[in-house]
């Protein structure tokens, strides 16, 4: 059985055995919440968030790398260090990157008036809390004229981000004793409220189905988008199709079909990888360390039409 089949299919069974989709006590309670709720409490948080408060005084340009960084990068247990590290200007923070196409991704929304950006997310906590910040400086410096966020539509492989999520995330932000951060939490409930950030759903992401799947609607309202982009591992294998491509295949090969320019940052956690240089291959089957799976290398592929 497919690897999405099957996994979609457990959690569904898991949650119909708790009463989430049925008229009880239990209907529509996240399972996984605590632990997304105490990630957010957590010291590695207040790292990551005094990290985020010191790109306040660092240059337009190093913020924005930082913050991409970030939302790549998700909840590596150093991504308060590898911060620090892009607002000083050093290089440590792209060792581990083996595509870097954010040049594209900058160039497509600085060339179009009123960019439409749509994320789809991944993980809650930690990740979820990098995307918004993420989202927050595209809004604040004009590279985004309106955001959509899409979640999904109830809880899924334990982590995966909900609407209740963003709201938990949002209210981080808002409670923060240090201005930098709280005016942050402010602006983005703001653009919530003004509707300059959407969060949306649909059934199709809890689906067992590749992008080159989705339905109609979805489809319409990604054709309606400056750039999308996708977010995480598994984002990725849906996006390129779950197969044993070669890894030299190119990136846009695989996506030519998706209805608007999409960029992917995926941190490689599985087998499946497109968009390498034959010598990069090389070097890397040749390290002998398993680098498709460790999550120590990660990926920035932006295709356009």
């Amino acid at each position: 059985m497919p690897f999405l089949w099957s996994e979609s299919y457990f959690y569904r069974r898991l949650l119909g055995a708790l009463g989430y989709f049925g008229t009880g006590t239990w209907r529509g309670i996240d399972p996984f919440a605590p632990a997304k709720n105490a990630e957010l409490t957590g010291p590695e948080v207040d790292r990551e968030l005094s990290a985020f408060a010191d790109l306040a005084d660092a240059s337009e340009d190093r913020r924005h790398e930082a913050l991409l960084v970030a939302a790549l990068w998700g909840n590596r247990a150093d991504l308060s260090f590898q911060l620090q590290l892009t607002t000083a200007g050093a290089d440590a923070p792209s060792e581990g990157i083996l595509v870097d196409d954010s040049a594209l991704l900058w160039s497509a929304l600085t060339s179009r008036d009123n960019p439409v950006v749509c994320v789809v997310a991944d993980n809650a906590g930690r990740e979820l809390l990098a995307d918004l910040v993420l989202a927050d400086s595209l809004l604040s410096q004009r590279l985004a004229a309106e955001i959509v966020l899409y979640v999904k539509p109830y809880p899924y492989y334990v982590s995966d981000a909900t609407m209740a999520d963003v709201l938990s995330v949002i209210g981080r932000l808002r409670a923060e004793s240090r201005p930098q951060l709280s005016r942050i939490g402010d602006r983005l409930w703001a653009a919530v409220r003004s509707g300059r950030l959407q969060v949306r759903t649909h059934k199709f992401f809890c689906a067992p189905l590749a992008f080159h799947d989705m339905p109609d609607d979805l489809a319409a309202e990604f054709a309606t988008a400056t750039m999308t982009v996708m977010k995480g591992d598994l984002n990725y294998r849906r996006l390129v199709g779950d197969r044993y491509w070669p890894a030299t295949t190119p990136f846009d090969h695989t996506v030519d079909y998706f209805p608007s320019a999409v960029t992917a940052l995926r941190t490689l956690k599985s087998e499946v990888v497109v968009g390498l240089t034959t010598e990069q291959l090389a070097g890397l089957d040749e390290s002998g360390q398993p680098w498709r799976t460790s999550g120590r290398h990660a990926l920035i592929q932006v295709h356009e039409p």
